[in-house]
């Protein structure tokens, strides 16, 4: 991991924020390209919203792009294109939490601040036997209180980032190597046969299901997209035109080629019918069909673009969407 030991509070800050409900595998490429085209912070801020959701695109939760840009025109015009080296300032600026920000204290500027990850909310839950949901209220200020207790103040970014390695290699999610750690002895959940059952965490929050009919409308070589601009999932993104639905449709094709007519007044020919497609996100489920039909003439709806085909690659489009370009968009072509 390129951002391990870095210093550079710009790195550290952008390799968090791309790791945030992403796996390392996924996140470091990622990471490597925003470096390589945006190499420091005042680099990013003058970059087009456009061009940076495009470098994005595929690895979702699009808010922290939002709030990259954000911050990065904060830090580039507030703070002359350096992080504060302060935890409170750095907490106000968009899109960092108490990680993120107790990161960039600790590692770049060596603050005391105490970096409690998933990791080290599993080391102390399993030593010291601490059964509060560590995603509660009440759990977050417990975990968060025993992790400065610890902390080595001579050594914040040494311990914490020995730490944060602590469970990642040895004591686990699953197999822990209880075999080998040295605190085995001393171990709560080890000792009272809990390493399974600790740390503890809340019910999940079930998740409800969107259906999602996009008619694919084609022109010769021009295809129609307007881009997401609700505060709702996916905003900044583009799409194709599309017929939200209160429950599954079978009949697709006849649902979103009715709402389509009915906002441009024109008939439309179809053309195909795509599989049915799905996305988990983080609190619902997206499902729904990708219809395609052809126009004559190019008509015009508010809100709504034509777009060549071969430029689409320039456009960020959620990943939903992506699934069924690489399979069923070359059709278009």
């Amino acid at each position: 991991m390129p951002w391990k030991g870095e210093e550079n509070p710009y790195f550290i800050w952008l390799s968090e924020i791309i790791l945030q409900q992403t796996r390392v595998q996924q996140g470091l490429p990622y990471y490597n390209r925003f470096i390589k085209k945006y190499p420091d912070v005042s680099a990013l801020a003058v970059a087009k919203d456009e061009e940076v959701f495009k470098l994005w695109e595929g690895l979702g939760y699009y808010s922290r792009c939002r709030n990259l840009l954000k911050t990065a025109r904060i830090v580039t015009v507030d703070y002359k294109g350096r992080f504060p080296a302060d935890y409170d300032l750095l907490l106000k600026l968009p899109g960092i939490g108490p990680y993120t920000a107790a990161a960039i204290a600790s590692f770049a500027f060596g603050l005391p601040e105490a970096v409690v990850d998933g990791n080290v909310y599993r080391v102390l839950s399993r030593y010291f036997g601490m059964e509060v949901p560590m995603d509660s209220t009440q759990g977050k200020k417990i975990f968060s209180e025993k992790a400065y207790q610890l902390l080595s103040q001579k050594y914040p970014a040494a311990y914490n980032q020995a730490i944060m390695d602590f469970g990642a290699t040895v004591c686990t999610p699953k197999k822990p190597l209880c075999g080998k750690c040295i605190l085995s002895k001393e171990c709560f959940a080890l000792i009272n046969n809990q390493i399974a059952v600790l740390p503890v965490k809340e019910k999940r929050m079930s998740k409800s299901t969107r259906y999602f009919y996009y008619a694919v409308i084609k022109c010769k070589n021009e295809v129609l997209i307007s881009q997401r601009n609700d505060k709702d999932i996916w905003q900044n993104l583009f799409e194709f035109f599309l017929a939200e639905s209160d429950e599954p449709r079978e009949d697709a094709a006849g649902w979103v080629a009715e709402k389509f007519m009915q906002l441009s007044g024109t008939s439309i020919e179809l053309k195909a019918v795509s599989d049915v497609y799905k996305q988990t996100l983080t609190h619902r489920r997206i499902e729904g069909q990708f219809v395609q039909f052809k126009v004559e003439k190019k008509v015009k709806i508010k809100g709504y673009d034509w777009i060549k085909l071969e430029e689409l690659h320039k456009y960020a489009f959620p990943i939903f969407i992506q699934q069924y370009a690489g399979k069923d968009l070359k059709n278009l072509m």
